[in-house]
């Protein structure tokens, strides 16, 4: 997926979740928005190199939007509004070898279940294997060696996991697909002291038939692609 025109800068602070200080590398100092909903542990310090993209619209409230930060080692996507295009991007090119041989993709699907429920992210219908359903979570929370979820306590997270396992139930996939957003880390697992019941109902859901895959993203000069799979440690 190709990102906007991207500016340099350098992120001064974050405060009210969704803000942050930035001065360009021209020495313009911005307010940018920060599309993430998470704590962002890791994700930012002051000083760090970081990368934004500029809206023209008029109605928007701040023209700039912080996209993703360099904290040594390579870029973190800190936007998550890209990941779905990501991984959409990915399906539709037969990249993710695990969920390949579907003619059709929806986005955004509520699940016939008994109960109401939330959408899932994407349906894979018309294949040789069941329906899919997948739900995908952007990760760059790095503890050690591996990329975890979630970076705070999720009780939509946990929703999401019953409803796969409902999903599974009833004879469809039901797959939680992990879209680990930075370049560190060499495997993947559930965020255990952040999160235990988000961690424990992973583990019920994976024994009841939910697939999990964990999926690097790799940010090029101008964008971002699927990578390779990486271990899951449950």
């Amino acid at each position: 997926m190709k990102l906007p025109p991207l500016v340099n800068g350098r992120i001064l602070r974050r405060y009210k979740r969704f803000l942050a200080d930035v001065e360009l590398d021209n020495g313009e100092l911005v307010v940018a928005h920060v599309p993430n909903t998470g704590r962002m542990t890791g994700c930012w310090e002051q000083g760090a190199p970081v990368q934004l993209s500029r809206s023209d619209n008029p109605r928007r409230k701040l023209a700039w939007t912080l996209e993703r930060v360099d904290m040594g080692s390579g870029w973190v996507g800190v936007n998550t509004w890209r990941t779905n295009a990501v991984i959409e991007e990915a399906l539709q090119q037969h990249r993710i070898t695990e969920l390949d041989g579907y003619a059709s993709l929806r986005r955004e699907v509520v699940p016939p279940l008994d109960a109401r429920r939330s959408r899932l992210d994407f349906l894979l219908q018309q294949g040789s294997a069941a329906d899919a359903w997948v739900e995908v979570k952007n990760v760059t929370l790095l503890q050690g060696d591996c990329l975890c979820f979630p970076d705070a306590v999720s009780a939509r997270g946990g929703k999401h996991l019953r409803d796969l396992g409902m999903l599974v139930e009833s004879g469809c996939r039901g797959v939680i697909l992990y879209a680990l957003n930075r370049p560190e880390g060499r495997c993947f697992c559930p965020a255990v002291d952040i999160d235990p019941e988000y961690a424990r109902l992973l583990q019920e859901v994976v024994d009841r038939g939910v697939e999990v895959i964990a999926l690097r993203l790799r940010h090029t000069t101008d964008g971002i692609v699927a990578g390779e799979t990486v271990t899951v440690q449950l």
